[in-house]
């Protein structure tokens, strides 16, 4: 086991998998939280871009990843709950110009209403912005998004499993994905073995705010979904930046913390991490972490700072 807790780490991980061409490395991006309500909102609708200090890191890689942490529609009520976050419609240019695909499986997808969440389906198709984690009914949010590069599939499963459940999706009914360990091991060995996918990560949305190291139920559920299959798993949503572990000689995230967020105060709340994941030409995998820092209007920066390196071999 690896467990690293720093400001900015850069890691070089070697693993077992399959080979790529000559010169065709595969960069993976994973931010966390991208929250584009409140301050975000605010920044957005005065005609600014949130992501401009890190927009390079965002679009310099074959597959960039985030949380969409709200809800964008116009329609809906707010839900009985502390915080609910609807984003205005002018997030969608910029979700399109600096993600791949996003994940919808977090607490706060729901945070208007069922109807609310089908309209950001139809306005994220419409402007051909990929998702995954949620969808129409179950079968559609438990699917993987999945990409092509350099001839080798590449696929993300999201899913949340931070209450209220009640945003979950039903056989009939659109809602998010939840983090049950059944559907979650079935999804992961359907999208490696039945569709073919040659590298996988689990993008999953858990564990208790605030606290720095990951719980015993995110470990069980990390180490069971590689076990399964995962070659990587990614979290997030406490709000902070968590322990990292390598388990089976497979890299594990526990959280990215924060990166488009407002309303926090403390350095660890406003310091989140940048994930740059390189399928290597041999098989291996390299990564690397770089710190942002968030300023009160909930906009990241690059720090550029490193903190310390590791190396470790697989198991």
């Amino acid at each position: 086991m690896l467990r690293l807790l720093g400001l900015v780490l850069i890691i070089v991980w070697t693993s077992q998998g399959p080979a790529l061409a000559q010169g065709s490395d595969i960069r993976l991006v994973f931010v966390g939280d991208v929250m584009l309500a409140d301050g975000p909102g605010r920044v957005i609708r005065s005609g600014k871009d949130p992501f401009r200090h890190v927009a390079g890191a965002l679009r310099d890689a074959d597959i960039t990843i985030g949380n969409l942490e709200c809800v964008i529609a116009s329609s809906g009520k707010p839900e009985p709950k502390p915080y609910t976050f609807r984003a205005p419609k002018q997030s969608l240019r910029l979700l399109k110009k600096y993600f791949s695909a996003v994940s919808l499986a977090n607490n706060h997808s729901g945070d208007f209403g069922k109807g609310a969440f089908s309209e950001m389906l139809k306005l994220l198709e419409q402007h051909q912005i990929p998702y995954f984690g949620g969808g129409r009914n179950l079968r559609t949010a438990h699917q993987a998004y999945i990409r092509e590069i350099h001839g080798k599939r590449i696929a993300v499963l999201g899913y949340n499993g931070f209450f209220p459940r009640s945003f979950e999706a039903l056989e009939d009914a659109p809602g998010i994905a939840w983090l049950d360990e059944d559907m979650v091991v079935a999804a992961i060995q359907h999208t490696k073995q039945t569709l073919g996918v040659d590298f996988l990560i689990v993008y999953p949305h858990w564990g208790w705010e605030y606290q720095k190291l990951a719980s015993p139920r995110q470990r069980q559920l990390a180490r069971l979904m590689i076990d399964s299959g995962a070659d990587a798993v990614v979290g997030g949503h406490p709000h902070v930046t968590q322990d990292i572990e390598v388990y089976q000689g497979k890299p594990i995230f526990y959280s990215l913390g924060n990166f488009v967020f407002d309303g926090f105060s403390d350095r660890d709340t406003r310091t989140g991490w940048l994930l740059e994941l390189t399928l290597k030409q041999a098989g291996d995998m390299s990564w690397r972490i770089n710190e942002v820092n968030i300023d009160a209007k909930g906009v990241p920066r690059l720090s550029g700072r490193v903190e310390q390196t590791a190396t470790s071999d697989p198991q």
